[in-house]
């Protein structure tokens, strides 16, 4: 047991090298006592071959048959006998009567002596081989009836061959065989040696239980996180990819295997999977949602394994930032009309102390009635509380940068029954990007705002004072990356796209002197009349 326990705190490789090594010696053990029995048999088949052979042909002789006629056989036969056995190479011909009387031995001083063996299927006619001890030991013989030409038993011829021989090339076959296993077996633990070093690098002497627990781990891990999770190899095939990665990107169960370029992701997305870069926090669009994108190289030294691509979900957060620039465009908007305001205060007590209370007070009252007039403006136009503080906000906010932001006078956004998150998006990203565009045209720089509804579908337009927009480039102002201001930047008509595409609206952008953008998106059925 407690060799065992110490078996199984072994590294998995080293467990297969003691398990090879163990497989290879048995293998090795057991061909070669096979082999050994194999030999033995084949070269006790051959010895019964030839004292076979050997014995027929001496029973065939007629020098034999005219020999067993004088009185004293032996004389002839002995000579004949030593003849033979000296040129066939058996180990003795013992010829001999129908009652085992010997003619001839080895050993003259056997002769007249009985024979040592089976002698009654020779008797019967039958050529008949066994193993036997005889007066030289143990031997293989073949005993063979010799015939007159009447059919009848004359006499017995006995060859053999013994076995201490059979034995002896045996060992010498045995000798080889166990040279060839000893060889064998070194190879065989070498290459043993060799997978079990190349096992051990790859599993870094880690045991089975070992992996069996970082195994169990690594599924636990993919199955519980939320975030996407993507192994990409250098060749750009999609090795590994969790739960995560399969909601959020919509990929199909079969994706293993499969070239990034092959799973039907934006182009943006997929060029980023193939390119084998490093990247941190990009945003990306695909489908319904805003994915936060980071990608990692792996390397083993200098040589590139393939890329990590791990994904978060934006979509809910970036709605609530766009909301939350309203909100801080409604606030901004405050501080910007509160500085404004003791601009104004500071005149009219600069009036009042100069002696002019006159024109104080029409001072004062001119600029409450434009102030209240925007403010009065735009909530009686847009009735949403989120859209009217980011238009008042907008409009501060255009007003610091020399922008006039107006709200178009057939303006009229009720509750259309869409999120604020998503309008706040689209006329957010649509404002600032026409301000941006109104400024570098000519003066004097103006936005203009118009929504409406017609219970059916929500409408809304921005226009600018711009230089325009080039048609050429019109088809990919919605792409993630498209600008006018540089590189890094370009994510906001995105945003808008993608929040259109999400309510199943369209979007369109037309005009050559000032850009115009038109935003139509259907009003769910409860909000209908």
């Amino acid at each position: 047991m407690v060799i065992m326990s110490q078996v199984r705190r072994w590294s998995l490789a080293r467990q297969m090298l003691a398990l090879q090594i163990v497989i290879v010696g048995v293998t090795v053990a057991v061909g070669t006592t096979l082999a050994f029995f194999q030999v033995s048999e084949l070269l006790t088949d051959e010895a019964t071959e030839v004292t076979t052979a050997v014995a027929v042909s001496v029973a065939d002789s007629p020098a034999l048959l005219a020999a067993l006629d004088d009185p004293n056989p032996s004389v002839a036969l002995q000579p004949y006998a030593d003849r033979v056995q000296t040129e066939t190479k058996v180990d003795f011909i013992t010829i001999m009567s129908t009652s085992g009387i010997r003619y001839t031995h080895r050993n003259p001083a056997e002769i007249g002596g009985h024979y040592l063996g089976t002698i009654a299927p020779a008797l019967a006619g039958r050529t008949y081989s066994e193993t036997y001890t005889g007066t030289l030991g143990p031997s293989v013989r073949t005993i063979t009836p010799v015939k007159d030409t009447a059919g009848k038993v004359r006499a017995l011829v006995s060859a053999g061959i013994i076995v201490d021989k059979i034995s002896g090339r045996l060992r010498e076959q045995i000798g080889a065989a166990a040279l060839a296993a000893l060889i064998g077996l070194s190879a065989g633990v070498a290459g043993t040696f060799l997978v079990g070093r190349r096992l051990r690098r790859h599993t870094h002497g880690l045991g089975p239980s070992q992996l069996s627990r970082m195994y169990d781990h690594h599924e636990a891990i993919l199955h519980a996180v939320r975030e996407g999770l993507l192994l990409v190899d250098r060749e750009g095939v999609l090795t590994l990819c969790n739960d995560g990665a399969r909601e959020l990107l919509g990929l199909d169960p079969d994706a293993e295997g499969r070239h990034v370029t092959r799973l039907g992701l934006p182009p943006s997305l997929t060029e980023v999977l193939a390119s084998g870069d490093d990247r941190t926090d990009e945003i990306h669009l695909t489908g319904d949602r805003v994915l936060v994108v980071n990608v990692a190289v792996v390397r083993s030294g200098t040589r590139a394994l393939g890329t990590v691509v791990t994904f978060r979900d934006h979509t809910e957060l970036q709605g609530l930032a766009g909301q939350l620039d309203a909100e801080r465009g409604f606030a901004e908007s405050l501080r910007s009309a509160a500085h404004e305001a003791a601009n104004r205060l500071h005149t009219v007590i600069t009036l009042v102390e100069l002696g002019r209370p006159e024109q104080a007070v029409e001072f004062a009252t001119a600029e409450l009635r434009a102030a209240q007039a925007l403010t009065d403006r735009v909530v009686a136009a847009v009735r949403e509380p989120v859209l009217a503080a980011l238009l008042l906000g907008k409009s501060a906010e255009a007003a610091e940068r020399g922008v006039e932001l107006s709200i178009s006078d057939d303006s009229e956004l009720g509750d259309a029954g869409l999120d604020p998150r998503d309008l706040v998006t689209i006329l957010g990203n649509l404002i600032d990007n026409a301000v941006e565009a109104a400024m570098s045209g000519s003066p004097p720089a103006r936005v203009t705002v118009h929504v409406e509804t017609d219970g059916v579908t929500c409408l809304i337009r921005v226009s600018d004072t711009g230089p325009g927009l080039d048609p050429a480039a019109a088809q990919e102002a919605f792409q993630r990356g498209w600008t006018t201001k540089g590189s890094g930047r370009g994510i906001g008509l995105a945003m808008v796209a993608h929040a259109v595409r999400r309510l199943g609206g369209t979007i369109g952008v037309s005009g050559d002197e000032g850009a115009v953008f038109t935003v139509r998106l259907p009003l769910p059925v409860r909000s209908r009349p």
